[in-house]
């Protein structure tokens, strides 16, 4: 039976955090600004509700609370009134019509939302899970990474030591927020926790000479990974810098379609791909870019943008099929206070994400709490 989408709602958060959180370009939330979400519920014609979510960062992307909220209000959602809930190409045709992509997908964060909930949607209606619908195994479990962002060697160590007692298998280190202290803090980590896996994440702070001489250095110290250290257009040099050095180099900010992991790999500029649902415009854009990058012969890592518990339940699921082995970065859990989930994945102990054994993602959302956290 054909179900057209009639309704699509968008909910702007602003959901609480429990502790800072820093990247090289700044703060993307905190414990006195909360930090800025938008939840998306998209109905089909006989009631059946799926949700996604928009994890906005300006500090991040050129996305925005109010960008996102615009877009799926004024454009995105008046246009799918009325398609086909499980037509995901026109779907993404249309998307892609409303708000033109640039160098990438236009406000793929926003269409991401949308992307996800409909995925949630069409679980629910078929009665599968999430792996389901890509015809893969239910896989229950998941391995987070420790998120380590500070310019602190004393507290970069500290949390490398809880992590390790804790049972996490890997830490993850944001970088360039001072970079005069980077080898300092990076040293720390390694002593207080030498047996996890060490993925570090510059967000584009480096120029070429400078990450260089840092990646020769993280050599020595045994980094498994060194995660987008130049601008997210400087593919050549990412290229020279692997010429350069025998560590392996991620890109995430560079990569947002399956057209940029096709560009990535033509120019040989990077040993492994990150997938991110939201940057990449939903599970549908983020399963195809990790499928190329497989077939090409690269690796992949899992990420996120510190979204809430139901973000973190789609891309678990994502990185499952995927075949994803090394701890994943979804870290919104150790920053956020609260969400609007109340059935949903369970952190466990070491970063053990158990996932629920429900169609569709498999969260409940609590629409009363989605309204008391309204950013508007």
């Amino acid at each position: 039976m054909k179900l057209n989408i009639s309704r699509i709602d968008v909910f702007p958060l602003r959901l609480p955090m429990k502790q800072n959180f820093l990247i090289s370009g700044g703060s993307v939330g905190g414990v006195d600004q909360g930090a800025p979400h938008v939840y998306v519920r998209v109905v089909d014609d006989q009631g059946v509700e799926g949700w996604g979510e928009a994890r906005p960062s300006h500090r991040w992307s050129d996305e925005t609370l109010e960008s996102v909220v615009t877009t799926l209000r004024r454009y995105i959602a008046p246009a799918l009134i009325g398609e086909e809930v499980e037509d995901l190409q026109t779907v993404h045709r249309i998307m892609n019509r409303e708000i033109k992509g640039g160098l990438h997908t236009g406000q793929p964060i926003a269409k991401a939302a949308v992307d996800t909930a409909l995925h949630d949607l069409i679980g629910k209606r078929r009665g599968v899970r999430l792996p389901g619908l890509w015809l893969g195994p239910f896989r229950d479990s998941l391995r987070l990474s420790y998120l380590i962002s500070t310019r602190d060697p004393e507290e970069a160590a500290e949390k490398a030591r809880q992590a390790r007692e804790a049972g996490f298998r890997g830490v993850d280190v944001k970088i360039g927020l001072d970079p005069r202290r980077d080898v300092d803090v990076l040293e720390a980590v390694k002593a207080a926790a030498p047996d996890l896996f060490f993925r570090v994440d510059a967000n584009q702070a480096y120029t070429l000479p400078q990450a260089v001489r840092l990646a020769k250095r993280m050599e020595t110290l045994g980094v498994d990974v060194f995660e987008q250290p130049l601008p997210a257009g400087d593919l050549l040099g990412h290229a020279e810098l692997r010429r350069k050095t025998h560590l392996p180099v991620a890109l995430d900010e560079s990569v947002w379609t399956p057209g940029d992991v096709i560009r990535a790999v033509r120019l040989e500029a990077c040993d492994t791909i990150v997938v991110k649902c939201t940057k990449m415009g939903g599970l549908t854009g983020a399963k195809r870019c990790g499928e190329i990058a497989r077939e090409a012969g690269l690796e992949l890592l899992g990420g996120g943008l510190t979204e809430s518990t139901l973000g973190l339940a789609a891309s678990a699921h994502l990185f499952n099929y995927l075949g994803i082995e090394t701890p994943v970065d979804l870290n919104g859990p150790f920053f956020l206070k609260e969400d609007p989930v109340r059935e949903g994945p369970q952190i466990l102990r070491g970063g053990e994400v158990r996932l629920p054994d429900r169609p569709g993602i498999g969260c409940r959302v609590e629409v009363a709490d989605v309204e008391r956290f309204l950013a508007e």
